[in-house]
């Protein structure tokens, strides 16, 4: 019985392991965008992909042939929902300090974004997923293009004034 017990938790274990090297780095780049953290510098999406990759080793047995990919996706945007209400105090208001090209969006957008656009979650799946109307999460992704496209790209230049020299 403990022989069977072992040799099923290793094939869970080796299961995981497989499923965390292919998914991994996909999840991270979810993360780091959501976060609007530097690639090189993601301490809260290295976070919050730990957390949602416990969550999804916790629950690997009851997974029943749904994707964990999936699974593992809807608990770092729930939890990332979440951690950005709780801390922020609300999903629109603060923004990163950051570099990132997602700095300038709010938590919302750029959860709509990330889901909607760089997981290629449907409209209706991610407007089910935060508890919107399909139609709420057409205009925040259309704002929050529309804000990507149309940002300032860097500082401006300065204008100086030249002096006319009499001749």
């Amino acid at each position: 019985m403990l022989e069977r017990q072992a040799s099923r938790a290793a094939l869970r274990a080796r299961e995981f392991e497989a499923f965390v090297a292919g998914a991994a780095g996909r999840l991270l780049h979810a993360a780091t965008l959501l976060t609007a953290e530097s690639p090189d510098d993601n301490p809260r999406a290295r976070r919050l992909l730990t957390l949602a990759l416990a969550h999804t080793y916790a629950s690997w047995d009851r997974l029943h042939g749904e994707d964990p990919y999936d699974r593992t996706r809807q608990y770092l945007a729930t939890r990332f929902a979440r951690g950005a209400w709780h801390h922020l105090g609300a999903l629109g208001r603060s923004r990163p300090r950051s570099t990132s090209p997602m700095a300038p969006l709010t938590p919302q957008e750029r959860l709509v974004l990330v889901l909607h656009l760089h997981e290629g979650v449907a409209e209706e799946q991610t407007a089910a997923l935060l508890g919107l109307s399909p139609e709420r999460v057409r205009a925040i992704a259309h704002r929050a293009t529309s804000t990507l496209l149309h940002r300032p790209r860097g500082p401006e230049p300065a204008v100086t004034a030249t002096k006319a020299v009499p001749s």
